[in-house]
């Protein structure tokens, strides 16, 4: 008996000890907001897909360590679990490139209840000098790569003043960053790869998520998607960026989307390659048949009526690879107006979305999702709630979002 009673205070006291760490982890003790951050009933020792669990912290606010700003989220998992935080540092003001912006990145080694100090991936320094809009894709070797773009502003690019396009890798899980190399000359201008791409002056690739395929022939390949600014007119087209050998030579696809902005791609259970592109009004898409090389007619959603704004799309489950049903979501702003961050749900490969969850009630703009290895799902989200960005990171479950939909 005295054995027994034993055991059950020692488990009562590690379950209390459990759930109470990862509600006193923050980045910084005094940044703890002084009431509880939402109602909902948080466990983050029960990391079960079949849990209604919800969970969030702030990682970044306006002033942190020594930023007017932040802004540009990017989120990846890692083979091994780790959580890798990405986005931009925006030292001196709000504003775009040409701005001086830096890159950081935090990582979590226990999904995301607590987060390393920042570590630079690339430093502006100065106008014109900066670098920003991260995207964050997990190569098939292990090795993780950060594209983003950098020096001249976009629309203002031109080929004797660039806008460039950088890789950068890290081969020690986001803990270091090798030097990066300017790859916008294979991308767009007179030396394009793609000789429909020398009719444009500028691109930068979406932040966020890129995509590695995981079916057919071309199992391996890394596809992205960048927008090219046209020469005569500031309108931007789609064309998708991939590579086949872990992002050391890259090839250019035929344009994807006419007068589109940043986009996503996902892979479809029959091979096939979903792109979701950034428009006012009914979000648009297009669909390639042969793992992102070239791309059919552009359609839109007009169940997904939004601000211009950048989402995430991400595979939940698929049949193919032992899920009960193929899910995919897709976080965007559900608004006319940059507010209201939400998770759509499809049940059909892409054709319709449905039962748009919100993430963030109010001012909120971009959006990044990774799925955890626990399968729980991660989101790293831009809320401005007082004018300027503040970076937060959520994490929750499916049965989460069903427990809203149902109520």
């Amino acid at each position: 008996m005295k054995a027994k009673s034993y055991r059950h205070i020692v488990f009562q006291l590690f379950f209390a000890v459990m759930f109470l760490m990862p509600m006193m982890a923050c980045t910084k003790p005094e940044e703890q907001p002084a009431e509880p951050i939402n109602d909902t009933i948080v466990k983050p020792d029960i990391p079960l897909c079949d849990s209604v669990f919800f969970y969030e912290q702030c990682l970044y606010r306006p002033g942190d360590y020594g930023s007017q700003n932040y802004r540009i989220p990017a989120i990846c998992t890692l083979p091994d679990g780790t959580l890798l935080a990405v986005n931009d540092k925006r030292k001196f003001n709000e504003g775009d490139l040409p701005q001086d912006i830096d890159i950081v990145c935090r990582r979590s080694t226990d999904n995301g209840r607590t987060w390393s100090e920042p570590s630079n991936i690339i430093v502006g320094t100065g106008y014109k000098h900066g670098y920003g809009d991260p995207a964050l894709v997990v190569c098939p070797n292990g090795d993780v790569l950060c594209l983003f773009c950098g020096l001249n502003g976009f629309w203002q690019s031109t080929e004797a003043d660039p806008q460039g396009i950088f890789v950068s890798r890290s081969t020690d899980g986001g803990v270091s960053w090798s030097q990066p190399e300017d790859i916008h000359t294979l991308v767009w201008g007179s030396q394009a790869l793609n000789s429909a791409c020398r009719n444009y002056k500028g691109g930068f690739i979406a932040s966020g998520n890129g995509l590695v395929l995981k079916r057919g022939e071309h199992k391996g390949r890394i596809i992205l998607v960048a927008a090219l600014c046209r020469k005569n007119a500031n309108i931007a087209d789609n064309f998708a960026v991939y590579s086949d050998d872990n992002g050391y030579t890259w090839q250019v696809s035929d344009c994807a989307f006419y007068a589109g902005d940043e986009a996503k791609v996902v892979e479809l259970v029959d091979g096939r390659v979903l792109m979701s592109v950034r428009q006012s009004g009914p979000r648009g898409y297009a669909i390639s048949e042969d793992a992102g090389a070239h791309w059919g007619a552009s359609y839109t959603w007009p169940e997904m009526t939004t601000n211009a704004c950048n989402g995430e799309l991400l595979r939940l489950s698929a049949v193919d690879e032992g899920g009960e049903r193929n899910i995919l979501l897709h976080s965007i702003t559900n608004s006319m107006n940059r507010e209201n961050v939400s998770v759509f749900i499809s049940y059909d490969e892409g054709r319709t979305w449905q039962d748009p969850v919100t993430l963030c009630a109010g001012p909120s703009v971009y959006s990044s999702l990774t799925l955890q290895r626990d399968g729980t799902i991660g989101a790293y989200i831009e809320k401005n709630p007082n004018g300027a960005c503040e970076m937060w990171y959520q994490n929750f479950t499916y049965a989460w979002l069903l427990s809203l939909i149902d109520n």
